[in-house]
């Protein structure tokens, strides 16, 4: 693999940042029903806090993007890592709801400021032909993030319910300092000048920008990351529950699916996602995995045993994790030099899927068991469809214009 030979060291510590990140965020799940018991909040309490997160994710993502164009990628990922080490510590020491909302909610501007500042640097570091390799290094630390946060979690609860997040805090500091120290900036000086004089022309409100998405030409990518975050959100929400109430599943059955299906995506992403987008186009590999990420999640209403649970959960999580990066590969391709703004776009849609998702599914399994997932495969079958009409004007669009050159 020909990745960033020479960009190597900046990418790895992008990955450790990310990885640290949704690593903190992973460390919740195990403790949070005895953090809960501790502090006496309800269930619904929970949800909101999530919510929290990824609404001020979403407010804070548009200027923040904007922020990494004019001010560099590295006091973006530095400030953000910062705050993301202060708004752990502040969960881990607060012993009211106030504070614990506080805390969510400086998390989520931090995930903010530190997504789109690290997609933009991995563009900037990379060829064209490098870029879709980058994003999948980028994404499986990620999706590493995820798998291990939990576990470590628990094991790191045995000292204490609060340490965790102690732990995330200190680990935030130090990615603080290796990126201060270590990571060189990846903007020149005088494009970030040039950004830095655009920045300060009047710009619009996130509402106004969210509501004339539809004029950039990568509005359909946008749509696909809303698709894809609010249906991932709308199966992650309730594959517990669907399965313990339809099959009784225990806690250790779907951990097993859950970590397995994680863990094949992240090699997915280190090994093979850079061939794939070689040999079959992003247009394409998008296309595909919006189709068998709907048609498996369907057939989870339709299936019995656990091996076939587990296979179809397993093709569900494996087109999910090739076509996040695939996306984002997509979308810096038409970006040119506004990589961080472009980024800061796709963490908004983003968060946007991921506050709506979870609210969405939780109504819907109380009507119906199944009505979550009914509604997940007709979004994704409908984006599939989307993006095979979109292919097809892009497809024209080069063919007319090739007699031209």
């Amino acid at each position: 693999m020909t990745l960033l030979l020479k960009n190597r060291g900046a990418v790895l510590i992008l990955m450790f940042n990310l990885f640290l990140v949704f690593t903190g965020i992973g460390l919740v799940i195990p403790i949070m029903p005895k953090f809960m018991e501790s502090l006496d909040i309800t269930g619904g309490v929970v949800g909101l806090l999530v919510a929290a997160f990824s609404l001020t994710q979403l407010l804070a993502s548009p200027l923040a993007g904007r922020l990494s164009d004019s001010f560099g990628r590295k006091k973006m990922i530095v400030f953000g890592m910062l705050l993301f080490a202060f708004s752990e510590g502040l969960f881990g020491y607060a012993g009211s709801t106030t504070v614990l909302f506080i805390a969510r909610m400086l998390g989520g501007i931090s995930a903010a400021m530190i997504m789109p500042a690290v997609m933009a640097y991995a563009a900037d570091v990379t060829t064209t032909e490098e870029r879709a390799a980058g994003m999948g290094y980028v994404n499986a630390a990620i999706t590493t993030g995820f798998i291990i946060g939990p576990g470590i979690g628990g094991y790191i609860a045995e000292f204490g319910i609060r340490m965790p997040f102690y732990f995330a805090a200190a680990a935030g500091v130090l990615a603080a300092c290796i990126n201060l120290f270590i990571l060189p900036e990846s903007r020149p000086a005088s494009v970030a000048a040039a950004a830095s004089m655009d920045a300060a022309k009047p710009r619009a409100s996130l509402l106004t920008q969210l509501r004339y998405a539809y004029r950039e030409p990568y509005f359909l990518s946008l749509i696909i990351v809303f698709v894809m975050s609010f249906g991932l959100a709308n199966f992650e929400t309730v594959f517990g529950l669907f399965v313990d109430h339809k099959f009784g599943f225990e806690p250790k059955d779907i951990a097993f699916i859950i970590t397995f299906g994680s863990i094949a995506g992240a090699v997915v992403q280190l090994t093979a996602f850079s061939w794939i987008l070689k040999r079959f186009g992003e247009s394409r590999v998008i296309s595909v995995c919006l189709l068998f990420a709907g048609l498996f999640i369907l057939l989870t209403l339709f299936v019995h045993k656990f091996w076939l649970i587990f296979a179809v959960t397993f093709i569900v999580f494996l087109a999910i994790d090739i076509l996040r990066p695939a996306i984002g590969t997509q979308m810096s391709m038409v970006a040119e030099d506004q990589q961080g703004y472009v980024a800061g776009l796709n963490s908004a849609f983003t968060s946007l899927g991921n506050i709506i998702g979870p609210i969405v599914a939780g109504f819907l399994f109380d009507v119906d068991i199944n009505f979550p997932y009914g509604l997940a495969f007709a979004v994704l079958f409908l984006c599939f469809l989307l993006s095979l009409r979109a292919s097809g004007r892009s497809r024209q669009g080069a063919g007319a214009a090739a007699p031209q050159q």
